[in-house]
Formats: C-alpha cells, sequence, structure tokens
C-alpha cells in the first residue's frame, strides 16, 4: 500500500501557504509574488546621483539627478513596459525621447498614450534644459553655469538606464527621437553617434540649422538671449517664453552670423546637410504646415523637414516621411506645434519602431 502522509502534506502545505497569502492581502502586507506598486530602486554612478526618492508608479516614474556635466537638478521620466516585472528575464530595447523648449520630463503630458502603450520597449525622457540644445556649449562661463548636455546624455544617462534596468544594450537595441528642439537633438545624436542607435526620428523637428534657414538660426538666438522673458510677467514662474538668464548668442555654437565664415559651427552642427551620417538606420520625420500661419512654429519646421528630406533623397536613403499639413485626419492635430500633433506621430511611430525592434 503506497503512505498517505507524503501525500497529504504538500497538500496541508499548499493549503497553509493559500491561507497565509489571503491573509497578508487582507493585511495590506505583500506577499512574496506581489508585483511593485512604486519605482524601482536604482543605483548611482556614471557620473550622475540621484537627489531623493523617484515618484510615480512602478511602469511611469520620475528620477532626479545632479550632474556636473549640466548645472542644477535634472528629472529623468522612464516608461516600462506592462510585462517588465513579470518576466524578470526579459531584455528591452530602450527609446530615448528628447523633448522640446522650456519643457521638462516632469510635465506628465510627455508620457504620450501611445509610449504608455508600447509592449515591448522601455521609454526614456531625459532633461534637455528649457534651451540646452542637445550639445556640450562653446562657452562654459555664462550664467546658466555648466551646459554639456551630450555629455550628460551619452556618457551619463545611457550607461545609467542600461546598468538600472533589463536593456539591449549596443545599437540594435536604442532609438533616439524628439519633437522641435529634441528632434534637432535626435538627428544631431544619431549623426553624432551612429554606433549607438538603429533608428531615429524628429517630430516637428528644429532640423536646419543653416545659413539658409535664418529663421530657425533666429528661434536658438531667441531661447540664448531670453528676449521672450518680459512678456511673462512675474506671477508665472513656469511661462514658455522664459528660458532661464540671459546668455549670449554665440554660447552654443558661436557667432550665428556668416561673415567670413564665422557661422561655421552652426553650419557643421546643421542636421539637415549632413544626413550622410545616418546611413543605414531607420530615418522618420514628421511636419505639419502650421495652417499657412508664420506665427506657427510648424510653418518653418516644415520647410526644415523639407530640406532634410531632400538630402535624403538625393543620398538614395530610405525614410518614412509624414507630412499632415493642417492636420485633417490626423488625430486631433490642428497642424500646428502642438501636443495634440505629437500624440498622433507617436501613434504611428510606436507600432513601427517596435517591430522594426523585434526584426534587428
Amino acid at each position: 500500500m503506497r503512505p498517505v502522509l507524503p501525500v497529504r502534506l504538500p497538500r496541508a502545505r499548499a493549503a497553509v501557504a493559500a491561507v497565509t497569502a489571503v491573509l497578508l492581502l487582507l493585511l495590506g502586507m505583500p506577499s512574496a509574488h506581489a508585483l511593485p506598486s512604486g519605482p524601482p530602486e536604482m543605483a548611482d554612478g556614471y557620473g550622475l546621483t540621484q537627489s531623493g526618492s523617484a515618484y510615480g508608479s512602478a511602469t511611469n516614474f520620475v528620477v532626479t539627478v545632479k550632474t556636473a556635466q549640466a548645472a542644477g537638478e535634472h528629472r529623468i521620466r522612464i516608461l516600462l513596459p506592462g510585462d517588465y516585472t513579470a518576466n524578470p528575464t526579459k531584455r528591452y530595447p530602450v527609446l530615448y525621447f528628447l523633448h522640446g523648449a522650456s519643457d521638462d520630463p516632469g510635465n506628465p503630458r510627455l508620457a504620450y498614450p501611445a509610449l504608455l502603450a508600447a509592449k515591448s520597449m522601455i521609454t526614456v525622457i531625459p532633461d534637455g534644459g528649457r534651451r540646452g540644445w542637445y550639445t556640450n556649449w562653446l562657452d562654459q562661463e555664462t550664467a546658466a553655469g555648466a551646459q554639456n548636455w551630450e555629455n550628460f546624455h551619452i556618457n551619463q544617462v545611457i550607461p545609467f538606464i542600461d546598468a538600472n534596468f533589463r536593456t539591449i544594450a549596443v545599437k540594435k537595441g536604442r532609438a533616439v527621437t524628439g519633437l522641435s528642439m529634441g528632434g534637432f537633438g535626435s538627428l544631431h545624436y544619431a549623426q553624432a553617434h551612429p554606433e549607438l542607435f538603429s533608428q531615429v526620428g524628429a517630430f516637428s523637428g528644429a532640423v536646419d540649422l543653416s545659413r539658409d534657414h535664418a529663421v530657425m538660426r533666429a528661434a536658438v538666438v531667441a531661447t540664448l538671449t531670453n528676449i521672450g522673458a518680459p512678456l511673462c510677467g512675474s506671477s508665472d514662474s513656469t511661462c514658455s517664453l522664459d528660458f532661464g538668464p540671459a546668455v549670449s548668442s554665440d554660447a552654443i555654437f558661436g557667432t550665428p552670423y556668416p561673415i567670413l565664415d564665422a557661422d561655421r559651427r552652426w553650419n557643421e552642427a546643421d542636421p539637415s546637410t549632413h544626413m550622410d551620417r545616418l546611413a543605414g538606420m531607420g530615418i522618420s520625420l514628421y511636419t505639419g504646415d502650421g495652417r499657412g500661419d508664420p506665427t506657427d512654429p510648424e510653418f518653418w519646421v516644415r520647410s526644415a523637414a523639407q530640406h532634410a528630406k531632400d538630402h535624403l533623397d538625393a543620398l538614395g536613403y530610405p525614410s518614412h516621411y509624414v507630412d499632415y499639413g493642417n492636420g485633417s485626419g490626423w488625430g486631433s492635430c490642428d497642424g500646428g506645434h502642438s501636443y495634440d500633433c505629437w500624440a498622433q506621430d507617436f501613434v504611428d511611430f510606436v507600432p513601427r519602431l517596435e517591430a522594426a525592434f523585434e526584426s534587428a
């Protein structure tokens, strides 16, 4: 006769475990298999020191860091796919999403629905400053303090993310995109560091800084000299026209004036004329037309995007180019330089990016 006791013991243990789990839930205590309700712990490193605790949910949270490369404290928003915790051995590709001027990763609107719905990738939204322009400034002695944004992102944020999360830490597992000022940043980073990224996108990007697009140079200069700050008044500390302490128009790329080739650094930094550096990458460009209104930044963005596309076509490089004009049929977009248009850009971009990651 087979012994009964060894059979009953496992069953009894299972019953006790089940009762214990129920009691823990009733008492509000976590069980051994409970999913985290808040951000994961992250270790400092690569020149980044965390300031206080991260805040948010387990899949959409913000960590604040300090670095010697850029003055002040800097927030980084991180979006994890829903199955990240449930699949402890799975590794994920990463999209680095660069925000626009006068914005900040603490802004919850940057966590676009399409990014939150991503099923197979991590999204990282690092601080780029209100007018950092995703580069190491030529002048580090301005009232703005240290402004080495490229060093911060490339040498610090990327390895920090790779060290703290289960990423696919190679070129095929990374993409970079950005909107407005961040559109310049995404193309700049992809061109300067092609060994890091396999996909690049720009939404309403400031992607033409050549002497042929003086309006966009003027926009950069306006953020540096903070010419619009007086329009904000003293009661609005978050006014989008206030970019911080005024600095010289030469602070980032030197003089913007094309006299005796003095503006050569602007031309060297111009993404639209260096599209050859994106060889082999997946390239996506999105623009509206600002409804034909020159007071809407999108009106000028469109010609910049078209210049970049023309250079890609001349090189024979394939790209995904979307000109949604006045926004008709493009979600809630009105064709302007707006969150609603960028939300629809991501609706189109994210599934294609995830498919590209899967096939890499």
